[in-house]
This record gives C-alpha cells, sequence and structure tokens, in this order.
C-alpha cells in the first residue's frame, strides 16, 4: 500500500510451452477458493518486479529473474474502501516446479479456461485483454 491508500498488487500470468496460464486457489481469507494468477502485494520500497520474484519463490517455489517478466496488463478494483491496482506480467521462463506452497491447488488451464474459474473480481478484466495477448 502507498501514501494514498492505494494498494498495489503484482501477479504473473506463467505460460507454458502450451499457451496454458497457472492459476492457484487460494486457501484462505475472503477469496478462499477462488482461482488467481500468483502474486501478492507490493511491500514498501519494492518495485513490481522485485515484489514478483520474492513472491513467486514463497508461493510457488521457483525462481525467477526480474528481467524474464514482462508487463502485460492491469486492471483496478477497490477492496472496501481501498483502491486496488493489479499489475500482470507475463512470465515464460523459471527455474523449478511450481508447487502450492500457499495455495489449495494449482492448475494449467487455456486463457479461454479462465472465464469458467471463479476468480476475484480484480482478475476478471485481465482475462480477455490476456487471451488477446497470448
Amino acid at each position: 500500500m502507498d501514501d494514498t491508500g492505494l494498494l498495489i498488487v503484482a501477479a504473473a500470468a506463467l505460460v507454458d510451452g502450451d499457451g496454458r496460464v497457472l492459476v492457484q486457489q487460494r486457501s484462505h481469507g475472503a477469496l478462499a477458493g477462488r482461482w488467481e494468477f500468483p502474486g501478492g502485494k507490493l511491500e514498501p520500497g519494492e518495485t513490481p518486479e522485485v515484489c514478483l520474484v520474492r513472491e513467486l519463490a514463497e508461493e510457488l517455489g521457483i525462481d525467477v529473474e526480474a528481467a524474464c517478466l514482462a508487463p502485460a496488463i492491469f486492471a483496478s478494483d477497490r477492496i472496501g474502501d481501498r483502491p486496488l491496482l493489479l499489475l500482470l506480467f507475463v512470465l515464460r521462463k523459471w527455474r523449478g516446479l511450481p508447487q502450492p506452497l500457499a495455495a489449495a491447488g494449482l492448475r494449467w488451464v487455456r486463457p479461454i479456461e479462465l472465464h469458467a474459474l471463479a476468480m476475484p473480481p480484480a482478475d476478471k478484466p485481465l482475462i480477455g485483454l490476456l487471451e488477446a495477448l497470448l
């Protein structure tokens, strides 16, 4: 969160060699059970890329180089009375096998299949744009 109360979240659309995208299922909180792109809130002083390198290691156990994160699209929403900015990066190269270290599960899906998943409201507007990009 920055000084204005804006909550900034960086997320990654990991894309495999078959054009599928990785989503993880939230295991706790108000959005438990929903599918989302891996990532998290920026810590003070972090860039979105540094945040994602940290979050992807913590959540999926993978090693990512910031240079491999391609800025793609963004969406805005509100969480209660706080504005939210969701920054989505595309990632095609990482080291390690993604594991659900902080999630109930992982799924590789085609971008069109994202429409059928229960996802947080901020993620929904990204689906069509992600389909067009991939």
